[in-house]
C-alpha cells in the first residue's frame, strides 16, 4: 500500500463539488482522513474564492494511475478554463513529493495538521 496526498481546489459550487470529490476518492482510497475546508483568494488576484481540502489515503495504484483518476473526476466534474469545478492534485506518493512550489502556499500549510501523517509533518 501507498501512502498518497491529494489536494482539492474548486472555484465553482465550491462546497458541492469539493464534497463530490471527497466522496469519489474513497473509490480507489482506503483509510481516507480529509481535513476541514477552507475558502481562500485566488493566487492570481482575481477576485475568485476558491475552497480547499487535503486528503491522505492508501492505494494500491500505481502515480500513473493515480493522477489518471483525478484528471477523469476533473472532467466528470465539467471543469472548464472559466470554471474550476475541481483541481485535484497528488501532492505526495510515499516519499516523492509533486508539485513542490505548492508545498509553501499558506492553504496548504494551514490544512496539513489537520490529516497528521508520518510523511507529512
Amino acid at each position: 500500500m501507498h501512502e498518497v496526498l491529494i489536494a482539492l481546489g474548486s472555484n465553482y459550487h465550491q462546497n458541492a463539488h469539493i464534497n463530490w470529490a471527497s466522496e469519489r476518492l474513497s473509490y480507489f482510497l482506503r483509510d481516507i482522513k480529509l481535513s476541514r475546508k477552507l475558502w481562500t483568494q485566488d493566487i492570481h488576484s482575481t477576485g475568485q474564492w476558491y475552497m480547499n481540502r487535503l486528503a491522505v489515503g492508501y492505494t494500491t495504484l500505481s502515480v500513473d494511475a493515480i493522477c489518471q483518476k483525478l484528471k477523469e473526476n476533473e472532467q466528470e466534474a465539467g471543469r472548464t478554463l472559466e470554471h474550476i469545478t475541481l483541481d485535484l492534485d497528488l501532492m505526495q506518493y510515499d516519499d516523492e513529493r509533486f508539485h513542490l512550489r505548492d508545498w509553501s502556499r499558506p492553504y496548504i500549510q494551514r490544512l496539513l495538521p489537520d490529516i497528521k501523517t508520518k510523511y507529512l509533518l
